[in-house]
């Protein structure tokens, strides 16, 4: 725990990974872990971890802000389920992680807690909106962070700061948070530095819960890791899923990395589900939870909400009752379309990002490939489609993208297989481990104290306008 808290003070006020936090309350928790060590005690799984916990789940004693000035003194009472289940299993609560304001941008930056940097390169960002936790772990200032994830904010941080991150199949964690309980979009997640950290993470938050309609029994597949035989795997490989926009360069590197990795397995195809819909049914379920989220804030004070909510918030006042029944009836095709593929297939590769890391003052990319994006989400596609199939996926670092920055690979799997994906990503990040090339990235920590030590020196008002 203090070497946790000795990173975080040494790196945080250049990376600004973490927000509110508790370390005395910390420490305090830590010596009664070593206590519970030295007497003998039977211990949980995840005892005496430090862990990071996204700043949109209640942890009590701490401020749940959102990202938001509107609730900069939003001190939580209690801590939200997922929380106390993860205490109950040992970990220690640093602190809270960073998110975009409303947990809501292509990047997590805010005005109330400033930018989070990506840690290979503090110029560039650490994506959104889980960028806090993944930083936190990429930088070693804590060995265990939750994420969630509706349409990539997870992943797409997975693999834009080189760590793993699991996006399981919904109910594999039981949820409270979501507005709409029967929606499978909304999924809490575990992030790790290498898929057997992601993996063991998982195993502590899966199981069942009556308050979350969509809980699944847990699988026992967590209890025995395994050593999935990739030689007797059928996988699909697409760069696009037939409708989303990709960078050439990631185009090129994705081709690359699986021509390196194709005598891994069984056999090989160019292969996805019909998801030529994506684009229309995730505007459309999306701005139902919009709506629902954000519609009274909009008529009461519109001013106060950041301007990706505001335009969420308008789109969604264009819809009306007709295409809210179109999309829940060809979401459910999707899923079933995604279902029927994987009884051919056992796993799905795509590249985990659609781009290599932008700079900060891009917020996100205008253009792919001289193709202009509609709005700041649809870069993302590769990761939302994914979502609207409804499976499992793991992000795995794989070496480095065209721009010497980490490139992930994206993982899906069967539907509940949850276990065996996060054992496959394990086999696989032993494999690449052996390859200069395919690696998971390391950061320059001599590099980035220096530069912390020089953000440290510059006049208040200059690091929290960053």
């Amino acid at each position: 725990m203090q070497a946790s808290l000795d990173r975080i003070a040494a790196l945080n006020p250049l990376l600004v990974a973490f927000c509110d936090m508790r370390p005395e309350a910390a420490m305090d928790e830590a010596r009664a872990a070593e206590s519970a060590v030295l007497r003998g005690d039977d211990l949980p799984t995840l005892h005496g971890l430090p862990i990071g916990i996204k700043d949109m789940n209640d942890v009590a004693g701490l401020r749940t802000t959102y990202g938001s000035h509107l609730y900069k003194d939003n001190v939580a009472a209690t801590d939200e389920f997922i929380v106390a289940h993860l205490r109950k299993q040992g970990a220690i609560v640093v602190g809270k992680t960073n998110i975009p304001e409303l947990g809501f941008g292509a990047t997590s930056s805010n005005t109330l807690w400033g930018t989070t940097c990506n840690p290979h390169d503090p110029r560039f960002t650490a994506a959104g909106s889980s960028g806090g936790t993944a930083v936190a772990l990429a930088s070693g200032m804590v060995p265990l962070a939750m994420g969630s994830d509706f349409a990539g904010s997870l992943r797409t941080p997975a693999s834009f700061n080189g760590i793993t991150g699991i996006r399981p199949s919904a109910g594999t964690v039981a949820n409270e948070r979501r507005a709409f309980g029967f929606s499978p979009f909304n999924v809490e997640g575990p992030m790790g530095r290498e898929a057997q950290d992601a993996r063991l993470l998982l195993a502590a938050m899966a199981g069942p819960q009556s308050f979350d309609p969509l809980s699944q029994r847990r699988d026992p597949g967590f209890d025995a890791p395994g050593l999935p035989d990739l030689s007797r795997l059928r996988i699909a490989v697409s760069e696009d899923l037939g409708f989303c926009p990709i960078d050439n360069g990631v185009r090129a590197t994705f081709r690359a990395r699986m021509a390196r990795m194709a005598t891994f397995f069984h056999a090989t195809d160019e292969a996805c589900p019909d998801l030529s819909s994506v684009e229309r049914v995730l505007q459309v379920m999306r701005s139902l939870e919009f709506l629902h989220d954000f519609k009274a804030i909009y008529d009461r004070d519109k001013a106060s909400l950041a301007p990706n909510v505001v335009y969420e918030v308008e789109r969604a006042l264009t819809l009306g009752i007709p295409d809210a029944a179109w999309a829940l009836g060809e979401h459910a095709r999707i899923h079933r379309a995604a279902q029927a593929f994987f009884d051919r297939y056992d796993l799905l590769f795509t590249p985990a990002a659609s781009v290599p890391p932008f700079r900060h003052e891009d917020e996100w990319p205008r253009q792919i490939n001289g193709q202009p994006m509609a709005n700041y989400l649809q870069w993302e596609a590769i990761a939302y489609g994914v979502t609207l199939m409804g499976n499992p996926a793991v992000v795995i670092p794989c070496g480095k993208g065209p721009d010497g920055l980490p490139f992930g690979l994206q993982i899906v799997g069967p539907l509940h297989r949850d276990a065996w994906l996060a054992d496959v990503a394990v086999v696989l990040e032993a494999l690449f481990a052996r390859e200069p090339d395919l690696c998971r990235p390391m950061i320059d920590l001599p590099a980035l104290i220096r530069a912390a030590a020089d953000k440290k020196q510059e006049p208040q008002q200059e690091r929290t306008s960053t």
